[in-house]
C-alpha cells in the first residue's frame, strides 16, 4: 500500500488555513451582529405595536427582515459581479 503524499505545500497548506479561518471568523462575526440587529428590531416593533407577541407584529417582523435580507443579498451579489468573483 503507497502514502499518498499530501497535496501541495506547507505555504500553500498554511494559506488555506488562514483563509478558512478567516471566513470561519467573519462568519461568526456576522451571526453576533445579525443577532444583536434581531434585538433592536424586535425592541423596536415591541415599542410601536405594543406587545411583541401579537401576529400582526410578528408578520411585519417577517416581512421586514425578509425585505433587508433581500436588498443586502442583492447588493452584495451586484459588488461581486462587478468584482468578476461571480
Amino acid at each position: 500500500m503507497a502514502v499518498k503524499k499530501a497535496a501541495g505545500t506547507k505555504s500553500e497548506i498554511k494559506e488555506a488555513t488562514v483563509k478558512n479561518i478567516t471566513g470561519l471568523m467573519t462568519a461568526a462575526f456576522g451571526l453576533v451582529a445579525a443577532l444583536a440587529w434581531n434585538s433592536a428590531i424586535q425592541k423596536l416593533f415591541s415599542l410601536m405595536f405594543g406587545t411583541a407577541s401579537g401576529l400582526y407584529a410578528m408578520v411585519a417582523y417577517a416581512v421586514v427582515v425578509t425585505l433587508i435580507a433581500v436588498v443586502v443579498t442583492v447588493y452584495l451579489g451586484r459588488v461581486l459581479g462587478k468584482l468578476g468573483v461571480v
